[in-house]
């Protein structure tokens, strides 16, 4: 039996409870998003789409204003803002659940912290913006740290590592390290290997088949699979829309080793698999 051994997240103002498999719903509030069905640019739509996340069992919802797939162009801060916070305002006004900010700039994290989000989900691992955990540090926010090789638009020229695993367990201690050296505790942060950024297909099997490794990092484990490429490649489908049961897979196996968080498009069937993977793990009703 695989033993998590962190039962619990830190964000601003709120706690993650980690015991069983807790779901990140994904909410890309982008119009260019890999995922047709994860594009939700309209205000409206996607604040009655988070709550419909949180109703189907979510425990976070994470809301992003710039696509991060491989060879995204970056957008201003101002886009970004204009994207995020008035959804970030709008789920604020009908529910108390956490909120993460999926962003790499620290000026669109401070002021989605500001609109009410308990969590930065920083795909850079700190990397990107130096003020980035400044304002984790200042705003008590909880931290999603991942692992990439360099920015969307270059990452997928960048997937050659001499040791990935290694390499990739490495550059996350790092970012836990700046994180420290910040003032943020250790209760507050989260790591991600980043399947899907800087990887190739078979880079992302090796880590999803290695993820009781990344305990030794003592965080909780984000496992971000939902519908990318590489369960294409498994599969043979091109069209995201397709890798939903391939999707749920990755899932039942990050479950059975110890990953505590699963960020998803599907929340619905993802709690369902997950919350019998972690039966079969423990051998006992949830």
């Amino acid at each position: 039996m695989i033993s998590t051994p962190v039962k619990s997240l830190l964000g601003r103002e709120c706690r993650l409870d980690l015991t069983r498999p807790a779901i990140m719903g994904i909410l890309n509030v982008t119009p260019d998003s890999f995922y047709a069905g994860g594009r939700h640019h309209e205000v409206d739509s996607a604040i009655r789409l988070g709550l419909a996340m949180f109703k189907d069992g979510a425990a976070i919802l994470d809301i992003g204003g710039e696509s991060t797939r491989p060879g995204a162009a970056q957008v201003s801060v101002d886009v970004e803002l204009e994207r995020v916070i008035p959804v970030i305002e709008g789920l604020r006004q009908n529910t108390d659940m956490p909120i993460s900010i999926d962003t790499s700039k620290s000026l669109v994290a401070r002021e989605a912290i500001a609109a009410g989000a308990n969590f930065i989900n920083d795909i850079s691992g700190l990397n990107f913006d130096l003020e980035m955990a400044t304002v984790a540090a200042d705003s008590g926010a909880g931290l999603f740290l991942m692992h990439t090789s360099g920015r969307p638009e270059v990452m997928q020229q960048q997937v050659g590592y001499q040791n990935l695993l290694v390499e990739v367990i490495a550059s996350l201690r790092e970012s836990i390290k700046l994180a420290q050296a910040t003032g943020i505790e250790q209760c507050r942060l989260a790591v991600d290997p980043g399947i899907g950024f800087g990887k190739s297909a078979v880079g992302n099997l090796e880590l999803l088949h290695r993820l009781d490794e990344f305990h030794q990092l003592d965080c909780p484990i984000l496992l971000g699979t939902s519908r990318k490429s590489f369960i294409g490649t498994v599969i043979g489908q091109d069209d995201p829309k397709e890798r939903l049961f391939g999707s749920l897979a990755t899932v039942a196996a990050g479950v059975n080793q110890g990953v505590q968080l699963f960020r998803v498009h599907d929340v619905g069937p993802t709690r369902e698999a997950a919350l019998v993977a972690w039966a079969i793990r423990e051998q006992r009703l949830p």
